[in-house]
């Protein structure tokens, strides 16, 4: 479905505690995060910690979402920093004939990937790039897809810099229907493949997360689609050194998440300005980043493999 924000059914206001029905502990409410169409994620503290808290009265679908966080803890996936910790599941009994499902997950603090790149710089874009493509190769070797991959659902942190990718609402067994979509990172919506799960379908959505940066307020779809998001690609600046790869992957050009991330460092280790003449301090830590990225995916490759 598209996962456009419902309209709330419930509001929460600062202070409301949610007091867990079966587990007893006490969630108070600090502020609104976001919506979806399964339910609302509040920051709450609890015993002095920050923890997200998604409540919803659509049971069914909240088991679902339960269910894949449990999948990347006992597979391991989130040491590569997908997803959030699952910490509690409960349900909140608001009134005798009133019942809400709720579960709580780790806070992740940061900054939207528009809002990062903005007060950065565009230099970190092929960092974290390859970061969140490091993160879908490790989902897909599992036999999963993000499946609702968008802006909405990336986290930078700092210190160090990082991509969480969060909200897992739409992860989906590869070979299945994707059910919870948004269209404008959406193939099918663009008339350019199915809403099917497999790995290019999340890598299509990664080129859609990347002109996102630049076009906030998004666009909609035309009658030659392709040609059309090409140009789209083309007119930002920033992205004339990976534009080739992030066209590959609108139409399905590589197998894997691997393939276009080692087809984006070809391009930067190419790339004319790393040349014939003294690098400059941005590029420099671009370079250490991006080989750190590859040193790391190697790393988790090899705990994933042979269980070091």
């Amino acid at each position: 479905m598209n996962t456009a924000a419902r309209k709330r059914d419930i509001r929460l206001r600062r202070g409301t505690n949610i007091r867990g029905k079966w587990h007893h502990k006490v969630y108070t409410v600090v502020r609104l995060l976001g919506s979806g169409t399964v339910g609302d994620v509040y920051l709450c503290r609890s015993q002095g910690q920050a923890v997200a808290v998604k409540i919803s009265e659509q049971a069914l679908s909240m088991t679902a979402e339960v269910q894949a966080l449990k999948i990347l803890q006992t597979s391991k996936v989130q040491d590569s920093g997908l997803g959030p910790s699952l910490l509690d599941v409960d349900d909140w009994q608001v009134s005798p004939g009133k019942i809400y499902s709720f579960y709580v997950m780790e806070y992740v603090a940061g900054l939207s990937l528009h809002s990062f790149v903005k007060r950065q710089g565009t230099i970190y874009i092929g960092i974290l790039l390859c970061q969140m493509l490091k993160q879908l190769e490790e989902l897909h070797k599992i036999g999963y897809v993000f499946g609702d991959l968008k802006s909405e659902n990336i986290i930078v942190t700092d210190k160090p810099v990082k991509i969480r990718l969060i909200d897992v609402g739409g992860m989906t067994k590869i070979g299945r229907s994707v059910k919870e979509y948004t269209n404008f990172y959406d193939r099918a919506y663009w008339r350019l493949g199915k809403r099917l799960a497999e790995p290019s379908y999340d890598l299509f959505a990664v080129t859609m997360v990347t002109l996102a940066i630049f076009y906030p307020g998004k666009f909609l779809r035309v009658e030659h689609n392709g040609p059309f998001l090409r140009r789209k690609i083309k007119e930002i600046k920033s992205l004339r050194l990976y534009a080739p790869v992030l066209e590959g992957a609108l139409r399905a050009a590589y197998p894997s998440a691997k393939a276009m991330q080692d087809a984006l460092l070809k391009r930067k280790q190419a790339s004319p300005s790393q040349k014939g003449r003294p690098a400059k301090k941005s590029s420099l830590v671009e370079i250490v980043l991006l080989a750190t990225c590859a040193s790391l995916y190697y790393g988790i490759y090899l705990v994933l493999t042979i269980g070091l």
